[in-house]
């Protein structure tokens, strides 16, 4: 909550169970952040009835990008799809950032080519917050970009770092490179590349991390390539869910097990509240000039509030400028 005005763009179209679980959750969030404002884009008769609510504002949008069309090619052909006129909104400061659980790449589609990068930023990068032993850990790319350049990766820590600043509250965040090993040799042209770039050009980067620094909480913020990003946060989502359904089945196998599990079932619940991740509700696209949030299509109506709440929380934190500032060498 802040005593500073937020304005934010939600698509109801966006998700799996859209657009009920979506208003659920901006009617949360509104709930709990009394300086929020929200403009729902969406069909009319969707949207129509919430205009002069309380803080609520209606923006008809006469289509929608559904979750399995061509992102790119959707976002050119629908000019007037909620996702587009969420994104021209912010575009044309109506609004400060953009929430939308729809179709990923759509989204990060019509946030790079109708927001627009922030001036010298090389490419967008798709962030995630990873809960850690210790500490959450910022992922960066996990998506957005398959294919990059040394130079990329040194943007997107600086991008990372700037996000653990806002959204986390690091002071001064610590840095790490996704590789193979610790070694400053070890990995690929790439890798080797990227560490020499990293390590003369961003304060706080410790060099090298292994994959079980991911969730271990050991640096602030890990860059790497959206391929390997991508596969390592899917990796983590599948087992962190197949371990809390191990432990659940095998708590509940028995008369014996489910008394043990009353005992244990207090601890159980706030290891499963720490892993699930409609806590962050969403994951930003960095590197645009507006504030992108995208929420798991399958979010349930608290990942929508969540993920409202933490646009709100990036817009007020003024994290585009901050990002600008960083990449441009201002604040290293």
């Amino acid at each position: 909550m802040s005593d500073v005005s937020a304005t934010i763009v939600v698509d109801v179209m966006g998700g799996d169970d859209a657009p009920d679980v979506v208003l659920e959750g901006v009617a949360s969030a509104l709930m709990a952040d009394p300086d929020l404002r929200v403009m729902l884009v969406g069909p009319a008769e969707v949207v129509n009835s919430f205009d002069g609510v309380d803080r609520c504002v209606a923006v008809v949008a006469t289509e929608v990008i559904s979750m399995a069309e061509h992102p790119a090619g959707a976002v050119r052909a629908k000019k007037d799809s909620s996702i587009v006129v969420g994104a021209r909104l912010v575009h044309e400061h109506q609004a400060g950032g953009f929430f939308s659980a729809g179709n990923t790449g759509a989204c990060m589609a019509a946030a790079t080519l109708v927001v627009g990068r922030l001036k010298g930023v090389q490419r967008p990068a798709l962030a995630s917050i990873i809960p850690g032993g210790g500490r959450p850990t910022v992922l960066l790319d996990v998506g957005a970009n398959a294919d990059v350049k040394p130079e990329m990766l040194l943007q997107f820590g600086h991008m990372g770092a700037a996000y653990a600043r806002v959204m986390l509250g690091v002071e001064s965040p610590t840095v790490g490179l996704l590789n193979i090993g610790e070694e400053p040799t070890k990995g690929s042209q790439l890798a080797q590349d990227a560490y020499r770039l990293l390590e003369g050009g961003l304060q706080g980067f410790i060099g090298n991390v292994e994959g079980r620094a991911v969730s271990s909480g050991v640096v602030d913020v890990i860059v790497t390539d959206g391929f390997t990003g991508n596969v390592t946060l899917k990796v983590l989502e599948g087992l962190s869910k197949m371990l809390l359904g191990e432990v659940k089945e095998a708590l509940t196998s028995s008369m014996i097990n489910k008394l043990a599990g009353a005992v244990v079932q207090p601890s159980l619940g706030a290891l499963k509240e720490r892993l699930d991740p409609e806590v962050y509700g969403g994951a930003p696209l960095l590197g645009v000039d507006g504030v992108c949030m995208i929420g798991h299509g399958s979010s349930g109506a608290r990942g929508v509030a969540s993920g409202i709440a933490a646009t709100a929380r990036a817009v007020r934190g003024d994290l585009p400028s901050i990002i600008s500032a960083a990449v441009s060498g201002k604040v290293v």
